[in-house]
């Protein structure tokens, strides 16, 4: 007689089938924007039941916010990655040549979050997360205000490369000269 092991506990599955809805709503997010994101298509994507999104996510609300979080907790730690073992200076290069449309469905929060406090809280998490990266790599604290500064030139030419799609080479030149106006005088 052969033995079956026994089913996998219902909260596992339940937790799995809720990360595939969430992973399913990134996709969507990044892809087409916050518009793309219902209830509907993130069950199909997922290839779950309709249900199954309501279950899971009580409005769209709570499911954007969910995606938004995920997508920026995966950019924070690309952005890390990046930085350890890249530098600095190859931000312009590597953003240029990333997913784009995960880039703008990371900047669309900034739109959104504008108006909705559960995304501003999002939004700040990503903003005060990217401090800490260049603060880290800087060797300065995150509340130094060339930390700040250097953030907010690195968010501008990130956004004018992705959404203008402005030259690489100019934006590696203005970082170049940013990073020698913030570094730490050794």
């Amino acid at each position: 007689m052969t033995t079956h092991p026994p089913p996998r506990p219902t909260q596992e599955r339940g937790r799995r089938r809720r990360a595939t809805l969430l992973d399913a709503a990134v996709e969507l997010l990044t892809e087409g924007g916050f518009a793309a994101v219902t209830h509907r298509a993130v069950a199909t994507r997922a290839g779950l039941p309709l249900a199954a999104t309501t279950y899971y996510f009580t409005s769209r609300d709570q499911l954007l916010a969910e995606a938004f979080n995920q997508l920026v907790d995966t950019e924070l730690a690309t952005l890390r990655t990046w930085t350890t073992t890249h530098g600095l200076t190859a931000l312009p290069d590597l953003v240029a040549t990333a997913d784009p449309t995960r880039q703008l469905g990371l900047w669309e929060l900034y739109v959104h979050a504008g108006r909705d406090p559960a995304l501003r809280r999002i939004a700040r998490r990503w903003s005060d997360g990217c401090l800490t990266v260049l603060a880290e790599t800087l060797d300065l604290p995150a509340t130094d205000p060339r930390t700040r500064l250097l953030y907010t030139t690195v968010s501008a030419l990130w956004l004018e490369l992705v959404v203008e799609r402005r030259p690489t080479d100019e934006a590696r030149t203005l970082l170049l000269l940013a990073l020698q106006n913030v570094s730490p005088t050794r």
